[in-house]
């Protein structure tokens, strides 16, 4: 049965969220976890989490931001097992990230190295709280969610995909009310 509190969506929906090993695909930077939150009918439904083992070394200021170690990628799944099951994870969704074009980009350039294309259609978080809400001091995912959520998001780790994949999930669904 379905909570009272959810409305009916005419679409799945896929909040997302990618951890990597830099700030750039072009400069040979990886993605290395992927979280995601599927959406339907305003509530999340299912759940896409992995860590992936890309051969590449995690820089030590990288580490710092998200704490995924190299130690913790041995052993994981490698891009070409992880990202098809993705793909079918998100397959006919529209896709909502916070700063859905670095997100994306990252996802977009790891497909192609596959063989791969992702052609979803994509809602961005970030754009929307700079437009609903100017005078936030900025828009961080932690800052958005703070505003909107209040304490209910204080348990979450900030920058592991799946838990920033559940906040943008749950400030976009926010947002939506307004």
């Amino acid at each position: 049965m379905l909570s009272h509190n959810c409305l009916k969506l005419t679409n799945r929906y896929v909040a997302l969220d990618v951890e990597t090993t830099g700030l750039s695909p072009k400069s040979g930077d990886r993605v290395i976890e992927i979280g995601a939150v599927a959406i339907e009918d305003r509530c999340i439904v299912a759940e896409f989490s992995s860590l992936v083992d890309v051969g590449k070394m995690i820089p030590w200021q990288v580490q710092q931001v998200h704490g995924i170690t190299n130690e913790m990628l041995k052993g994981e799944p490698k891009p070409d097992e992880v990202l098809p099951e993705f793909y079918e994870f998100i397959s006919g969704s529209v896709l909502v990230a916070h700063n859905a074009s670095f997100d994306i980009g990252f996802l977009r350039h790891e497909f192609a190295l596959l063989g791969m294309s992702l052609n979803n259609r994509s809602l961005c978080t970030l754009k929307m709280s700079r437009k609903l809400y100017p005078y936030l001091p900025n828009h961080k995912l932690e800052t958005v969610s703070r505003y909107l959520l209040g304490e209910s998001c204080k348990q979450m780790h900030m920058h592991r995909a799946l838990d920033d994949a559940k906040l943008a999930a749950m400030i976009w669904l926010e947002m939506g009310k307004i």
